[in-house]
């Protein structure tokens, strides 16, 4: 029985569809894999007293001009000026688009950076100074469920010291927590969380905020 020349091609063709329809739904999968973004922060360790606010505003308006090109989305930053010390909260699918996002923007790289996640983010209050304390608790002991109990003690002490909790991080892997803060100084967030929880911050900063 003859094949008609038709035939073959709709049949060449249907085989081609299937296989492009294949690849298609491999791409789609890829790049919603690619899209999973997740909390980070990284950090700037500068020269002490030779950092300005107004010139790390100047190197996150480049990085805002360039983290498309690697999906990256810089939510916050935090500056220290008298410690030298920048903060930085981003969301990102890796670590690597991170880097090459300040590579690429003014090639001030990190000298870590904390993949994290939230606690509930409250509102500023006042014009209260703003203080991001670091807590290193020691790699594998500590779990966000603990931080987020250590938290609702925070808030429940908080008033007594006139503090406002505006928010926490934490890396479970290396046990780092970060808390941001409002108070009049720096001896009322220690003293709340004294009082709150017995865990003090290693290091407690005075810092600007920037978005």
């Amino acid at each position: 029985m003859k094949i008609s020349f038709i035939t073959i091609v709709i049949f060449v063709f249907s085989i081609m569809n299937v296989d492009l329809f294949a690849q298609s739904g491999k791409s789609d999968t890829s790049v919603k894999k690619a899209a999973a973004k997740h909390l980070f922060i990284d950090v700037h360790q500068l020269e002490p007293g030779k950092v300005k606010y107004e010139a790390v505003a100047e190197a996150h308006k480049k990085d805002l001009a360039t983290q498309h090109k690697y999906g990256v989305n810089f939510l916050k930053y935090w500056v220290d000026e008298i410690k030298g010390q920048v903060y930085c909260l981003s969301s990102s699918s890796d670590e690597e688009s991170i880097k090459k996002t300040h590579a690429e923007a003014h090639g001030l790289l990190p000298a870590h950076i904390y993949p994290v996640t939230d606690g509930e983010a409250a509102t500023l209050k006042n014009q209260d100074n703003l203080f991001l304390d670091i807590h290193y608790l020691g790699e594998g002991k500590v779990l966000a469920k603990d931080v987020a109990e250590a938290h609702k003690k925070d808030l429940a002490s908080q008033n007594k010291y006139g503090v406002n909790f505006i928010n926490y991080w934490v890396n479970e892997k290396q046990g780092v927590v970060l808390c941001l803060s409002q108070a009049k100084d720096s001896t009322s967030v220690i003293r709340t969380h004294k009082e709150a929880h017995g865990l003090l911050p290693d290091m407690i900063l005075k810092v600007k905020q920037g978005e």
